[in-house]
């Protein structure tokens, strides 16, 4: 299936612009990377309301926090592996201990970054947000997501971590498509396995199931955008009717949102699953469709897992 192909990225400069024209009280904070995560846009046209902090993330956090208890907004942005990295101690306790309002892009997420490699490729930043008390954490699929995703980041009090990656991605939603922060899209109706993604690979998702579907097999594809809070319902009512589940994410299998849904399952409704994402390995510089093929995150694995846990599922 051909799709339009537009940068998340700048969806989340688009709508920090929004914010920024709506609301006096939105600042914007970048650690020198303002042309890579785009924040420079609101720079330019909010020079006044646009800090940047240069390459002192822990410092940028602390400052944000600083500025939220005054009674601003600051959304905070860097690539999503400094972020969760080097400034987790800060987002942990002056942030989220004390709930402030305080949101976080975190950009460049994902194995799909490419050529910047292993050191840029945040592939942990699921698992370290989401085991944080107070986090909300989102991963839209597309520009138009992305965007939605920001603007609601606004109307919540309290952290807000939104990831989104570097390279132009597919766009499977549009302007008019639901949007609601905690709450899962069934963005195609199935009777056979559920297909859960977020981010890119809801686009890869929704590939897997139009190649299902030539071999008779019909696929529910489910698009989780927000991992915490996890729509517990959705989930459970799409695995009743199927009977199975794969999960699809640009990030390890191990603490992202597979986990977070299978500890779902295990306590209501265990189901044969399989997992597709990175096995417990880092990521290399390359070409972002190479380096997913390479590592196995794309439609085929996705096709492969739900053929198994349907043979699972009927024996």
């Amino acid at each position: 299936m051909t799709k339009e192909l537009m940068l998340s990225r700048q969806g989340w400069a688009d709508a920090l612009i929004e914010l920024g024209e709506q609301d006096p009280s939105v600042v914007v904070l970048d650690a020198d990377l303002a042309k890579s995560t785009l924040t420079c846009q609101f720079g330019e046209k909010f020079p006044k309301r646009f800090f940047d902090l240069g390459i002192a993330e822990q410092n940028m956090v602390n400052v944000a926090g600083g500025l939220s208890l005054t009674g601003l907004t600051p959304f905070v942005a860097t690539y999503g592996v400094f972020l969760s990295g080097r400034a987790w101690e800060q987002i942990r306790t002056s942030i989220c201990y004390g709930e402030l309002n305080v949101k976080f892009g975190g950009a460049h997420g994902g194995i799909s970054v490419g050529p910047d490699g292993a050191t840029h490729q945040a592939l942990e930043e699921i698992a370290i947000m989401r085991v944080l008390p107070n986090m909300t954490v989102i991963v839209p699929a597309d520009y138009f997501e992305t965007r939605k995703a920001v603007l609601a980041a606004a109307k919540i009090k309290g952290p807000v971590y939104v990831r989104f990656g570097r390279e132009k991605t597919p766009v499977v939603t549009s302007e008019s498509t639901p949007f609601e922060v905690g709450k899962a899209y069934v963005i195609k109706e199935g009777a056979d396995v559920t297909i859960v993604a977020c981010g890119p690979m809801v686009a890869e998702a929704l590939d897997a199931a139009e190649e299902l579907a030539k071999d008779g097999i019909s696929a529910e594809v489910v698009n989780l955008h927000t991992i915490k809070p996890l729509d517990e319902e959705t989930i459970l009512t799409s695995i009743k009717k199927t009977g199975a589940i794969v999960t699809a994410e640009e990030h390890q299998m191990a603490g992202g949102m597979g986990s977070a849904i299978f500890e779902v399952l295990m306590k209501n409704n265990p189901v044969p699953g399989e997992q597709v994402g990175i096995n417990d390995s880092f990521g290399e510089s390359g070409a972002p469709r190479e380096l997913m093929e390479k590592y196995g995150i794309t439609s085929k694995e996705i096709i492969e897992k739900a053929k198994l846990v349907i043979s699972r599922k009927n024996p």
